[in-house]
């Protein structure tokens, strides 16, 4: 067939990563609700999963998980192959690599231990959500693919800035060129997500199917086996990504996909060993206790990190956050940037206010919008401005003026951009007029600006539009937020 099944499965990984890139080219994002800007997050189980453990709730848009999960159970892993956008572009780049001999290439298509790293992974992802430490954004490839193009490829195209970029830009090359030592290398090695619809196929219904009579041991199967699943012995259908490739390269007709027949041979199990699943297990329980006890944004305020609006207090960000870098993406000003150690090991990646970067906008509420998780509850325009029912505004935090620093107290020089910027109504900036005699015995009117603590929202806008270069004169601190009884500050 010259359109044959390799041909169909590239059609529809084409058509589900034209989708993904789709909607991260998408700049307005007032027509699109949540779950169409964070299709494949909605769609991923291991997010669902981890959040549950964190939260024991489940936010009413993963529940759209089940899409992916309850075919699992009859398909096997046909997510990995068919759908998943950094699947589908570990396979182009493998394929683009690949400039090996056919023997060279059945070799690299075995299975190998190695491929077992994944499991272990998992399960101390698994056990971090249950102590209510949420690490899978870290590496489920759906967050890290949104995360890596958010915060690195994209404002490479369209000239903007993240803080850690760079970072986050290098993880995703290294990731991707190892494709050119192994195929798919984060898909069969590494991949949580990838694990976990392994551990679920385990039980699929349709499978790959080898028949012991047909089959001549010639190895062609192995040629285009995306999941190195042992297709030429006994088939490892939590390793299979079902992909079809080797129905089409088998010239004996001996593998099909389906139920079982009287001569199809038996399945391997998942091979993950029980000592090393011990030995995971171990690591998870020891390491949990050590990063809830470092000091961090989730046991001391840190007045850096300042969090979107409708942001649940630290505890319970931290626990639903899955690092994915939506609500960037979303983020008109870009203010919101991905944490580096601000918030701790725990909070890596999270997003916090760089007020020298942006502002948050005085009616915008889009990043509560996408967020998958609920880390960042939606709210209404009228409830972050603070109008009736609602009685008092979204505080992020409160801003503070550094006099040293400020030119109408420290130089003598005329400014009032701060208070000119201000959105609040009443200005929560105002400013006392005074007269002081300058070095050449000239009198000069100034007028000196004050902060006034309840009405301040801490919206960032001035300290984005101080004019005194480097650090600002007025900068906003974590202090006063809504979203904490404890961080305020005490008059």
């Amino acid at each position: 067939m010259m359109f044959g099944l390799r041909g169909v499965r590239r059609v529809y990984g084409v058509f589900f990563f034209a989708l993904f890139v789709f909607f991260l080219l998408v700049t307005d994002f007032s027509h699109l609700q949540g779950y169409e800007v964070g299709l494949f997050l909605q769609w991923d189980p291991l997010t669902a999963l981890s959040a549950f453990f964190t939260s024991h709730t489940l936010y009413a848009g993963l529940v759209f998980s089940l899409v992916v999960l309850i075919p699992t159970l009859f398909m096997g892993r046909f997510f990995c192959s068919w759908i998943c956008p950094l699947g589908n572009l570990n396979q182009f780049l493998g394929h683009l690599f690949n400039r090996d001999r056919p023997s060279d290439e059945y070799e690299k298509n075995r299975y190998r231990p190695l491929y077992r790293i994944k499991y272990y992974l998992l399960i101390i992802l698994i056990i971090f959500a249950g102590f209510g430490v949420l690490q899978i954004g870290l590496l489920d490839p759906i967050a890290l693919v949104y995360r890596s193009w958010i915060v690195s490829i994209l404002p490479a195209l369209e000239h903007g800035v993240f803080h850690g970029g760079v970072l986050v830009g290098f993880l995703f090359a290294a990731l991707l060129l190892a494709n050119r030592f192994l195929p798919r290398f984060w898909c069969r090695t590494l991949c949580p997500l990838g694990a976990l619809l392994g551990f679920f196929s385990q039980w699929s219904l349709w499978r790959i199917r080898r028949d012991v009579d047909k089959c001549v041991g010639c190895g062609k199967c192995l040629y285009g086996c995306q999941g190195a699943a042992d297709p030429d012995g006994r088939v490892r259908h939590t390793e299979c990504f079902v992909c079809l490739n080797c129905i089409e390269s088998c010239g004996e007709g001996a593998l099909h996909y389906g139920l079982a027949r009287p001569r199809s041979s038996v399945g391997a199990p998942l091979d993950a060993g029980r000592r090393r699943v011990a030995e995971s297990i171990a690591v998870g329980l020891l390491a949990v206790p050590m990063l809830k006890g470092s000091v961090s944004a989730r046991s001391v305020a840190a007045a850096e990190v300042i969090r979107p609006p409708g942001s649940l207090p630290e505890v319970d960000f931290l626990a639903r956050c899955i690092k994915c870098g939506l609500c960037m993406r979303v983020c008109p000003t870009r203010v919101l940037q991905p944490a580096l150690l601000e918030a701790g090991l725990e909070g890596l990646w999270t997003p916090l206010l760089m007020n020298r970067i942006g502002y948050c906008e005085h009616h915008c509420v889009l990043c509560g919008q996408v967020c998958p998780t609920a880390a960042i509850r939606p709210i209404s325009i009228q409830e972050k401005v603070g109008v009736k029912p609602f009685p008092d505004p979204v505080r992020l935090g409160t801003a503070f003026f550094d006099r040293g620093r400020c030119l109408p107290w420290a130089m003598d020089v005329p400014c009032i951009v701060c208070e000119e910027v201000c959105p609040t109504t009443p200005k929560a900036i105002w400013y006392e007029t005074v007269e002081v005699m300058g070095r050449e015995k000239r009198k000069v009117a100034l007028k000196r600006p004050f902060v006034q603590p309840d009405l301040c929202i801490g919206c960032g806008i001035c300290e984005n539009k101080c004019p005194v270069s480097g650090l600002a004169a007025i900068r906003v601190s974590s202090v006063g937020e809504t979203r904490s009884r404890e961080n305020r500050m005490l008059l």
